[in-house]
């Protein structure tokens, strides 16, 4: 199952093969042109607008009253919803709110004397407004609203209302364990959407869904086409691809466990992109077998999944040794990273660009997905060398502050007054200069 290469002799096409995520990253003229016009058509038309994109992509007839979920419905979801669920959702938000609180308790305001008279520091604060998408339709993830709804609800986002697209060909039905998150997070504005035109009509707002300043969540290519072309409009939209994960292992490793850890982002699609990193061969010869038993076990679509990540898209990488397949972890960036090594702990200076680290084989992928607490909403294609998962900072903005005292103007004086004549701004070093010792309220001094 696992395809295998070597990374001392692996040809460069091969390599941007394995930095592309097995895919091309353009997307379909047609696709961005539909999108296009479909954010434009929910732009002009508003509530009209979003409930045609419901009849024509999802297949479901509701009219702008039935955009918002009811309480009746949320009453309906907590009663559909087993004990055993419910905890879950709620230690998962729990675990989620820690980690955000600790976080955002590491970042909050402050200010500093640097010189004597000269303060500067930060205000921090949520921003205004944020839409939560929530992707659902086929397949359905109470967890990813967890995740990205609880860091907002930690920020104190005043205005936050979650976006989620009905289960195709039906009446709007929203899987209650979504509604359940909601409500265990306080959240009352819940909307069903088409995913692209949710997107849109966050971004302008409509009759019905307020307009927000933020709207983060992942989703399918078609959503994310329509977060990039929202911010052509001052909207700031995060965007998060198709799932990935790495994983580096050494002889040590347990090959039952890492093939039970790859298989968990591999299931996710057929655009899904997993990577095994070792210097050992026989450890990926073992865990190919362990493939081979566990995914027979799946379903027929994740196991087409499966394939597709690990055969295609990504596979198993030879190194020489844990050097260089820690490079080759910071190579690939990856949104999820497992050290399955003897010393995992030692490892993690090593890895500068991961989307998350699960340090051990006692931390599987799958508890990070749900119940561990740190971000599972994570960069994706890459974007882990420059970018961070959601958390609470995702839903944070700070406004620098700025104090100087007369003395401590003195010390800056010259050199705002050289940098501003050098760009050719005399009216800036005329502030400067009118409020020198000795400038006369008539003119301004040339001292």
């Amino acid at each position: 199952m696992l395809k295998q290469q070597t990374w001392a002799t692996i040809a460069d096409d091969e390599k941007a093969w394995l930095l592309q995520r097995g895919h091309a990253h353009e997307v379909a003229t047609d696709l961005e042109s539909a999108i296009r016009a479909l954010v434009d058509d929910v732009r002009s038309r508003g509530d009209a607008a979003l409930c045609e994109a419901l009849h024509t992509f999802d297949g479901v007839d509701v009219d702008a009253a039935g955009l918002q979920v009811t309480p009746a419905e949320f009453a309906a979801a907590s009663d559909q919803v087993s004990a055993a669920l419910r905890a879950a959702i709620q230690q998962m938000i729990a675990n989620i709110t820690s980690f955000n609180t600790a976080l955002a308790a590491r970042r909050s305001s402050w200010t500093e004397e640097i010189a004597p008279g000269h303060i500067v520091g930060e205000t921090i604060g949520p921003v205004a407004s944020a839409a939560v998408f929530c992707p659902s339709g086929k397949a359905s993830y109470p967890s990813v609203l967890a995740q990205v709804a609880t860091a907002a609800v930690v920020a104190g986002v005043p205005e936050l209302v979650v976006l989620v697209p009905p289960a195709p060909g039906g009446d709007g039905y929203i899987d209650p364990a979504v509604l359940v998150v909601a409500q265990e997070l306080g959240l009352e504005r819940v909307y069903r959407v088409n995913g692209p035109a949710g997107i849109a009509a966050a971004a302008f707002g409509t009759e019905t869904i307020p307009q927000v300043g933020t709207i983060i969540g992942p989703g399918s290519p078609a959503v994310a086409i329509a977060q990039l072309e929202v911010r052509r409009y001052g909207v700031n939209s995060v965007v998060l691809g198709p799932s990935e994960s790495l994983i580096i292992a050494d002889s040590s490793a347990d090959p039952v466990l890492l093939a039970a850890d790859l298989l968990n982002e591999a299931e996710h699609g057929t655009d899904s992109t997993v990577l095994l990193v070792t210097p050992d061969t026989d450890l990926v010869a073992a865990t190919d077998v362990q493939l081979e038993i566990q995914a027979a076990d799946l379903p027929a679509e994740r196991r087409e999944a499966v394939i597709a990540a690990l055969s295609s898209n990504g596979g198993a990488v030879i190194v020489d040794d844990l050097d260089t397949a820690f490079d080759v972890a910071n190579w690939f960036a990856s949104e999820h990273l497992q050290l399955a090594i003897a010393d995992p702990w030692a490892a993690v200076d090593r890895i500068t660009d991961a989307g998350e680290i699960l340090v051990g084989q006692t931390t599987p992928l799958s508890a990070g997905n749900f119940a561990i607490g740190a971000p599972a909403a994570l960069p994706t294609g890459g974007f882990a060398k420059h970018a961070s998962g959601v958390t609470v900072e995702s839903f944070q903005k700070a406004s620098s502050i700025g104090h100087v005292s007369d003395t401590a103007l003195d010390a800056i004086a010259t050199t705002t007054v050289v940098l501003a004549e050098h760009e050719g701004f005399p009216a800036h070093a005329n502030a400067i200069r009118i409020r020198g010792k000795g400038h006369q309220r008539e003119g301004v001094s040339d001292a």
